[in-house]
């Protein structure tokens, strides 16, 4: 058997053991906004509880992300990724990816990961949120808010309202890390 034959098998059989470890549905090239980059939730949420939120850049709910911040601060070395996904499918994103990018990062310092705009409810919906939208809640306005645990489970829903400082959530996020530690 020749090097680059073993390789290519080595590399078949890896992708094979991370199309099982992670659901289908993350697995997949996400634009990240403003930028040529891509994310892929396989890769940056692998034994991970995500917080995965609907954003806006002109929502009354817009401040939200200066706690998003603060959660991603606090809980990122515990094993949460938060994710935002900017969505216009409530009228409400910028009219450009710069202006929404300028937002996030001038106005609320975000530094988690933020996805180019995408639709989050009805047919169009990207993938993660078509199977969020199935195990739970689709977001019926901007800042919803789902807890999904490593095994790409919602736990729970949480409605724009709910802060991200809000003791539920927290409860809720703690809940879902000790699981995943208990379950390694």
């Amino acid at each position: 058997m020749n090097n680059s034959f073993k390789a290519g098998l080595l590399m078949m059989v890896a992708s094979t053991v991370q199309a099982k470890d992670c659901p289908q549905y993350m697995d997949y090239d996400l634009p990240k906004l403003h930028s040529n980059d891509t994310v892929n939730l396989c890769e940056i949420a692998k034994d991970k509880t995500l917080l995965v939120v609907n954003t806006a850049s002109h929502c009354g709910y817009t401040r939200q992300f200066g706690g998003l911040e603060s959660l991603h601060q606090q809980y990122q070395d515990k094993g949460l990724v938060v994710i935002g996904f900017a969505s216009n499918d409530f009228d409400q994103e910028a009219k450009t990816e710069v202006e929404a990018a300028r937002i996030c990062k001038e106005n609320f310092g975000v530094s988690f990961t933020m996805v180019a705009p995408s639709y989050v409810t009805g047919s169009r919906a990207n993938p993660v949120f078509r199977e969020i939208n199935q195990q739970s809640q689709a977001p019926d306005w901007n800042f919803n808010k789902y807890i999904v645990d490593a095994d790409g489970q919602v736990v729970k829903h949480f409605a724009s309202s709910v802060e991200p400082d809000d003791p539920e959530l927290l409860n809720t996020i703690d809940s879902t890390l000790s699981k995943n530690e208990d379950n390694p």
